[in-house]
């Protein structure tokens, strides 16, 4: 029973074990509730219209027509690239003196409000310092993604009605200005702070949940938690179960919940420590998000985001000082609060996201379980016009028609003429990205204008005539600094991965000089139509219209500024990698092989691994693997190991993640991949944290399971797959 604050009393909440309890035909009633005539017309053709006929219906085609996916079409931002990108600033620190004197301030027995965890490794015990504490609250608040005025249009792109809260109707062809939109975020923010971060400096953030507060009185629509509550992940921090925030340990130890909830609060400790206390395990670039189980989705689609630059001070390696070490892009200044800024080293969040049209049905299996009572679903809401629309259907992945950078929708960025580190992250719920920098004589011209219908109206504006006048130089990946930088021409971006890149703003690729004012857009070649995969990218197909500005980068005067970095060159050493053992192929026979593919049942429990949903109680058992065994997902402390995760098919594609530590991958489609990557995975050569599994892929990984042990998850980071049962949870024994 999880506690409603709105009104005193407990109101259940029904987690995704207790759809398998519901049989066969309430499942099959409430899949049935969202189909269209014509589809319950097919079905009775096809003799499949009963309770086991719709289980039958196993086939991707008929099983997409059981969900509607019907989404609205965004107002037209009408000036874009005029509003600056936001660059968070690095969050302050508590002082001693202020957190000392908490009524329960951060000590090494005590995890949670509820006193009823320890923490497994405080720093002491490996030498450490005490750790930098920080204090992170869930509000929520409002966001505006642009300052710019919008038409309103349909999916055809003509001018369309549009609506505001008081039940006003304006007639098309009326520009609006957009209303902000209702978030939870930490500290109230989307994105959230930015915590720069040391290895070898803990930090404690207590995660406070102040989300039954509403003084702005604002309409919490219908996604996001629908208890209030949230788990926090530091993707991917080599870090013990209880800070971890993941369900498989939330469900049985701590809230015993699916999450914290309202008045709830959790120290999650970040040890800032390298697996094994190995520098080769050293990252560079994490972020936290919201794991909270069934609406991991929904609360990061809500604003549940947050960044996590982790520097590396030994020897000056990597430390923000660009006058040091590797001499990466960067000017460290530190604050007087503790907190440090780097100059010149620039954090990209993407995100894309829908604004709802106010006749687009409001619709989905969570209403019908009434997890969203005041919405009154099903049906329209013109109120909600202009605001973040988000349904929570599991068929395809959710994916928005407006792209926005750190927040921004289409914004600017000015320059100077030097280097500069850019770490790019994705966090959207489904979309990857392909991501280049081109320029463009004429400049972005709106879709509507070339004209461009439904889908081809995603992303709003084309550069028709771009091309690539820069590349990048890939320094590092989910899982820090590479072995040797990569030259890129474009790179792809999944959900939850990152990549790091010095571009050099001075001159163009070709050798010309830049001058002030020139303009370089950051630019998505890649056409994703939904969640399934894309249609259109440089390695299958590319799309020579579909050219997406993202952002403006506008260079800033002609002087060239003082740089004291050096521009990373292929053959310049950035990373031993950890070694794999010579006999690593001797592992194969027994290794653990988890294959993750849509299920045949739907709603739910689309989505499966090994064909059972995510189940918080126990470990995922492997298929069986060529020693003819099948183990269980538990590993021994301080072991290491081959799992391979496979692509079922269907012609999905999955951003597959593990939690705790990152890996090697050997293997991609039987081919060793360990000295010579596949040409479509570049990155194969280096550390991650994330699998990217193409249709019908097989990808062996090496990993480690060092220094902690307890609950953890794997889990596909295409939200609405992993909030629809594509999870298993995995341990670490003593």
């Amino acid at each position: 029973m999880a506690v409603d604050v709105r009104a005193g009393t407990a109101a259940p909440v029904l987690p995704r074990s207790g759809f398998l309890k519901l049989g066969a035909a309430s499942t099959a009633a409430i899949a049935l509730g969202a189909t269209a005539p014509a589809v319950v017309a097919s079905l009775k053709r096809r003799g499949l219209l009963s309770v086991n006929g719709v289980f039958d219906a196993v086939s991707i085609a008929l099983a997409d027509a059981i969900y509607v996916e019907k989404f609205p079409t965004s107002p037209l931002i009408l000036s874009p690239f005029r509003d600056p990108l936001p660059i968070p600033r690095a969050l302050a620190p508590v002082p001693k003196d202020a957190w000392s004197a908490w009524k329960s301030p951060p000590r090494a027995d005590c995890q949670n409000s509820m006193d009823n965890d320890r923490h497994q490794i405080w720093p002491g015990k490996i030498g450490y310092p005490e750790p930098i504490v920080y204090k992170i609250d869930l509000r929520v608040n409002t966001h505006a993604f642009t300052t710019s005025q919008v038409l309103p249009i349909d999916d055809n792109g003509e001018p369309a009605a549009s609506f505001d809260a008081a039940g006003r109707t304006y007639a098309p062809g009326t520009l609006r200005t957009l209303p902000p939109s209702t978030i939870y975020g930490f500290n109230g923010t989307f994105p959230g702070p930015r915590i720069n971060a040391e290895y070898g400096k803990p930090v404690l953030v207590r995660f406070e949940n102040l989300l039954h507060l509403n003084p702005l009185n604002l309409d919490r629509q219908d996604f996001g938690s629908p208890d209030w509550s949230f788990l926090t992940h530091l993707h991917n921090g080599h870090t013990a179960p209880e800070s971890d925030g993941n369900p498989h340990y939330s469900m049985r130890y701590g809230p015993r919940a699916m999450g914290y909830g309202p008045l709830q609060w959790c120290d999650n400790l970040y040890l800032n420590w390298p697996a094994g206390g190995d520098d080769r395990e050293k990252q560079s670039f994490f972020w936290f998000h919201d794991h909270r189980m069934d609406h991991t989705g929904a609360n990061v689609y809500k604003g549940m985001v947050g960044l996590y630059p982790i520097y590396d001070p030994k020897n000056g390696m990597d430390m923000g000082d660009e006058r040091r070490g590797l001499r990466l892009p960067g000017v460290r200044t530190d604050n007087a609060d503790g907190s440090f800024d780097v100059a010149y080293d620039i954090p990209l969040a993407l995100y894309d996201c829908r604004l709802d049209d106010g006749v687009t049905l409001h619709q989905d299996m969570h209403d019908g379980l009434g997890e969203y009572p005041e919405s009154g679903n099903p049906r329209t809401h013109p109120e909600w016009w202009g605001k973040t629309f988000y349904r929570h259907f599991p068929n395809h992945g959710f994916v928005g028609d407006v792209f926005t950078v750190n927040g921004v929708a289409y914004p600017v960025l000015h320059v100077k003429r030097r280097r500069y580190r850019l770490r790019f992250l994705d966090a959207s719920v489904a979309r990857i990205y392909e991501l280049a920098l081109m320029s463009s004589t004429r400049g972005p011209v709106s879709a509507v204008s070339l004209g461009l219908r439904d889908d081809e109206l995603q992303g709003q504006y084309r550069i028709p005539d771009g091309q690539q006048c820069m590349q990048f130089t890939q320094i590092a990946s989910d899982g820090g600094l590479l072995p040797f930088p990569i030259t890129r021409d474009s790179f792809e971006l999944w959900p939850a991965k990152r990549r790091e890149v010095v571009v050099d703003f001075s001159r163009y690729q070709d050798g010309t000089p830049t001058s002030s004012g020139d303009v370089i857009y950051l630019t998505n070649l890649m056409a994703m139509p939904d969640g399934r995969m894309w249609s259109n990218s440089s390695r299958s197909g590319p799309d020579p219209d579909y050219k997406i500005p993202l952002l403006a980068i506008v260079i800033d005067g002609d002087d060239m500024p003082e740089d004291a970095s050096l521009m990373p060159t292929p053959s310049t050493k950035l990373r031993d990698l950890p070694p794999l053992p010579s006999n690593w192929k001797t592992l194969m026979n027994n290794r653990l092989i988890f294959e993750v593919k849509r299920g045949s049942i739907g709603g739910e429990i689309e989505w499966l691994i090994n064909g059972q949903p995510f189940d918080p109680a126990t470990v995922a058992t492997s298929l069986k693997n060529p020693a003819g065994k099948r183990p269980p997902a538990r590993q021994k402390v301080g072991s290491f190991n081959l799992w391979e995760i496979r692509n079922g098919g269907g012609g999905w594609v999955h951003p597959f993640h593990l939690h705790m530590e990152e890996h090697r991958t050997v293997m991609r489609n039987g081919k060793d991949v360990t000295l010579t990557p596949a040409r479509s995975h570049p990155d194969d050569v280096s550390r991650e944290d994330l699998v990217a599994l193409d249709p019908a892929e097989s990808v062996i990984v090496y990993r480690g399971f060092r220094d902690f042990v307890g609950p953890y998850v794997a889990h596909c980071h295409n939200l609405a797959h992993e909030d629809h049962a594509m999870m298993f949870g995995w341990e670490i024994t003593p």
